[in-house]
């Protein structure tokens, strides 16, 4: 997806994220801090990312003095799990209110996917892993008495690059390089729009296009293969042009997929705005 208030960054560097964990809903009325991520689909059976640490920065931009490490326990973690509104708490911590400038983000040297042959190939990181990825933070404050979230939309797709000069029967490890692809949203954009497509085996693409702002914003998913199910999170406010395309062709006998156009769909903020069911026939 394509957030606005945060940041996209097409980064030629390495990446990581912090471990995943389950929500802790404990401890009210203290400022907390969370780091949470979701992902676009992309064309692979797997995703999965040797994370081993994140941090912020609390200086200016310059000062190397201002980074913080965050509380993590390094694992791997395959993306893919986290589409259609599902998203990983990679980190949950006290945190003193003021101003993030940056975050950073380290990937150990053992990513790798699945492709849809069923075969795995690493994932190598231009610049290594070291230096990490840095993605800036636009005028984002963390304030008293709240738990506030960085929410990272990781697009596979176009985070997942395949060397032009491969060929089948070389090195696997040598097939595709990871040049992430991160968006990060901050804590006040809430609002989720969600629908079915029906029937799920049409597996449409969907694109929820922001059209009360120019240029127009657009964001994108894929339905669930099994119940047809998608949804956006945290979108900023709106009217949105939603569009479906099938990516499959409909059984002999049946009636063709078709692409679905819905105008007009107002969301705001804090709430879920539900298409309900959408027929693509």
């Amino acid at each position: 997806m394509k957030l606005t208030r945060f940041l996209p960054i097409a980064l030629l560097a390495a990446l990581s994220f912090t471990g995943c964990s389950k929500d802790d809903d404990s401890a009210s009325g203290n400022t907390k801090l969370e780091v949470r991520l979701m992902d676009g689909p992309g064309d692979f059976q797997q995703v999965v990312l040797d994370v081993r640490q994140i941090e912020v920065h609390l200086q200016d931009e310059n000062n190397p003095d201002g980074w913080q490490t965050l509380p993590f326990q390094a694992q791997t973690i395959n993306v893919l799990e986290y589409v259609n509104g599902r998203s990983a708490l990679l980190v949950s911590t006290d945190f003193e209110p003021g101003d993030l400038k940056e975050i950073r983000l380290l990937l150990g040297p053992d990513s790798y996917v699945i492709g849809r042959d069923g075969q795995r190939y690493d994932l190598k990181t231009p610049s290594g892993q070291t230096s990490g990825v840095k993605l800036k933070l636009d005028n984002v404050t963390v304030r008293p008495d709240q738990t506030f979230q960085l929410l990272l939309d990781f697009d596979v797709a176009k985070s997942i690059v395949e060397r032009g000069n491969w060929r089948p029967g070389n090195d696997k490890k040598e097939r595709y390089l990871l040049k992430p692809v991160i968006r990060v949203l901050a804590q006040e954009l809430r609002a989720s729009l969600r629908g079915t497509a029906t029937p799920a085996a049409a597996r449409p693409q969907v694109l929820a296009i922001r059209q009360s702002i120019t240029p127009a914003d657009t964001f994108s998913t894929a339905t669930d293969a099994t119940s047809g199910a998608f949804q956006f999170s945290g979108l900023p406010s709106g009217t949105y042009r939603v569009e479906l395309f099938p990516t499959t062709t409909a059984p002999t006998g049946q009636a063709a997929y078709r692409v679905v156009t819905r105008t007009g769909v107002t969301v705001v903020n804090d709430q879920v705005t539900d298409l309900g069911s959408i027929p693509l026939q």
